[in-house]
């Protein structure tokens, strides 16, 4: 099975995500809120840290095979634990923008199971594979909760989840918010011809 999944999208233009990376960074930015009341001198660095985490997972989009190679949904908890164990033990930017890295990046490989497939079309549900487990050697089958990403379901998570960060960050976090809800807009609209461009001219 891996061996014919590597095969099939080896020549595809574009591998279909389960929901749009700004929204995994979106949650991710979600997940680093309450500690500007637990911690407001270390929310920016956490902020920062789960951003990058929530996006790191589909950097695999670029090298290896899409949510495998990079995707983690079970062994992304291990560094979590460890590197949140050590945020408590000696909490700074460092230690605590680390254990965000790794949570938003665990919760981003475990939601992709709640989309669709890997296809370049997903809306046409032709694939039974939303996220690779390593720790069971198989995929797991997309639930189609958000049905494909850059669906109008996907952008409203995306907001939904931007909104407390904008509400209680101000600065660069704040920019950066703004900035994945407008990029989300832009491919919620642009979504469904990426195939056909990157067919095309790609």
């Amino acid at each position: 099975m891996t061996d014919s999944h590597e095969d099939s999208n080896a020549s595809l233009p574009y591998d279909g995500r389960s929901m749009m990376s700004t929204t995994h960074a979106a949650v991710g930015l979600l997940l680093a809120v309450p500690l500007v009341f637990v911690a407001p001198e270390l929310a920016v660095a956490a902020a920062i840290g789960a951003l990058a985490g929530g996006i790191f997972p589909d950097v695999d989009l670029l090298v290896g095979v899409h949510r495998r190679t990079l995707h983690f949904p079970v062994l992304y908890w291990i560094p979590a634990g460890v590197a949140g164990a050590a945020a408590l033990l000696a909490p700074g930017p460092l230690t605590v923008a680390v254990a965000y890295f790794f949570v938003a990046a665990a919760v981003h490989s475990a939601s992709d199971l709640l989309g669709a497939g890997t296809e370049p079309r997903p809306w046409e549900r032709t694939s039974n594979e939303a996220v690779y487990v390593h720790a069971r050697g198989r995929w797991l089958r997309p639930r189609y909760l958000v049905r494909y990403d850059g669906a109008p379901e996907d952008l409203a998570v995306a907001g939904a989840a931007s909104i407390p960060a904008l509400v209680v960050f101000d600065g660069t976090v704040r920019t950066l918010a703004v900035a994945l809800v407008a990029v989300s807009v832009v491919y919620v609209l642009v979504r469904k011809r990426l195939p056909e461009i990157e067919e095309r001219y790609l």
